[in-house]
């Protein structure tokens, strides 16, 4: 149960990550938020390792091509996001993002010569038929999804896809790095990059923040860190056939923080999307233990 648990922590923590930084869009642009993430990181590992020789393990890898690449597609599932959801209601940007779990499977197949067996397929589409029945509500929404003039937004659901395929792309490159043990690599490559190209956007979108509102950038850092950790070692352990379905468990967080931060009673048809989610997440792990 390792891989699935492992997995469940990072969504969550994921979810956590995007409702502190909801709770900082209201006064500082993107680019500041993800300059001190990045910077929060480095400092985090660099200390440790100052503290601990060799805390985290070894940063050169056998496969940097993979780790450049993982690099890339981390960070351009963060830009293409923000940029989906400044154009797209959100119930139609999580539809878009929660085809992930099914691109998973594609990606493993392809690149990493695993077989997802039908039954995976199956609980995926059951997973986001509870995805689809909790959104409903925003979804027919007047005037939901459409531009000025009534116009489709068909660049934000480019930038949706865009991230999602991204954000899928990073489960693949966890599993084919799974070789090679240690959390440093996995942590620090990521945040060069997007430290290096997040340096001269920030700074010049910079705004001098409260103690409380850089407490929670930080925090940001913190967060994606232990999120990150975790699906990479989730992916160590288990199949990503396996892991895929348990995508769907955003949807139950989402509902946890806004419940938390927000006190938003979730409607009917979110708990009922939900428990359906909730349903497959378990008969899929089900079937893998009988696999």
């Amino acid at each position: 149960m390792r891989g699935p648990v492992l997995m469940l922590a990072g969504i969550g923590l994921f979810g956590l990550l995007d409702a502190n930084s909801k709770l900082l869009s209201d006064g500082h642009e993107v680019w500041q938020v993800l300059l001190v993430r990045f910077a929060t990181l480095l400092a985090v590992v660099f200390g440790l390792r100052a503290l601990i020789p060799g805390w985290g393990g070894a940063l050169r890898s056998r496969f940097p091509r993979l780790h450049a690449a993982r690099s890339l597609v981390m960070l351009g599932s963060a830009i293409c996001f923000f940029q989906a959801f400044s154009l797209l209601p959100l119930a139609e940007g999580y539809l878009v993002f929660f085809t992930s779990p099914f691109l998973v499977l594609a990606l493993s197949a392809w690149l990493l010569g695993e077989r997802p067996p039908v039954v995976a397929w199956a609980w995926c589409a059951v997973g986001f038929g509870g995805v689809a029945i909790g959104l409903a509500p925003g979804l027919v929404e007047p005037g939901g999804g459409a531009g000025e003039g009534g116009a489709v937004p068909w660049l934000g659901y480019l930038y949706a896809l865009g991230g999602t395929f991204c954000y899928s792309a990073v489960f693949v490159l966890n599993r084919q790095l799974r070789a090679e043990p240690g959390i440093g690599r996995v942590i620090v490559w990521p945040s060069l990059l997007g430290f290096a190209v997040m340096l001269p956007l920030g700074l010049s979108h910079w705004s001098t923040p409260t103690a409380l509102s850089l407490a929670q950038m930080v925090g940001n850092g913190l967060i994606v860190g232990m999120a990150t950790v975790c699906l990479a070692e989730a992916f160590r352990h288990a199949t990503a056939s396996r892991l895929a379905p348990f995508g769907y468990s955003g949807l139950v967080w989402s509902l946890t923080w806004d419940f938390a931060f927000w006190g938003r009673i979730p409607l009917p048809a979110m708990l009922a999307g939900a428990a359906v989610v909730v349903f497959a997440c378990i008969m899929s792990e089900r079937a893998a233990a009988r696999r």
